[in-house]
């Protein structure tokens, strides 16, 4: 059966609202056949100057909101027995580089998580799988004095 699009804003790091969207998504279409979870952000900095406040907001994008998303839709995937999981990481989420501790640090948790998702999911037949791209060019605004929201690529 082939359905007409569906637009649905979600900002992956405000962790609250991702059930609701899954609900609305499963609400409106049934199920999901494939999960690509692709939404990130990135921060440049050294460790010392990054706070702890822009810690979490990187740790929420790229570690809680996919796999909170995943989870939202994951019972539907194992009633059915089938579906596909797909998480767009990084290399940076293997190898951790100068300046980007925050960032690497997120993509390092979401690894480890998919990849046990991964295991837990073959008796269920659904295929989880990482994709770690190497380095992309994407969207990005210098950053002004003081100004940490700016220096972060969305």
């Amino acid at each position: 059966q082939t359905y007409a699009p569906k637009l649905i804003l979600l900002d992956i790091s405000d962790i609250s609202c991702i059930r609701d969207v899954a609900k609305e998504i499963l609400n409106c279409y049934g199920c999901v056949d494939i999960l690509i979870n692709n939404a990130s952000m990135k921060v440049k900095g050294a460790v010392q100057s990054i706070s702890l406040e822009l810690d979490k907001k990187i740790m929420d994008a790229n570690y809680f909101g996919p796999i909170t998303l995943t989870k939202a839709i994951l019972p539907n995937m194992i009633s059915r027995r089938t579906g596909q999981i797909v998480l767009i990481n990084s290399i940076q989420g293997k190898i951790g580089i100068p300046f980007r501790a925050a960032y690497a640090a997120s993509k390092h948790a979401a690894v480890g998580f998919f990849d046990c998702l991964r295991a837990e999911m073959e008796e269920f037949n659904i295929s989880v799988s990482t994709v770690n791209p190497t380095f992309i060019c994407s969207y990005h605004r210098q950053p002004t004095p003081g100004n940490w929201e700016v220096s972060i690529w969305k």
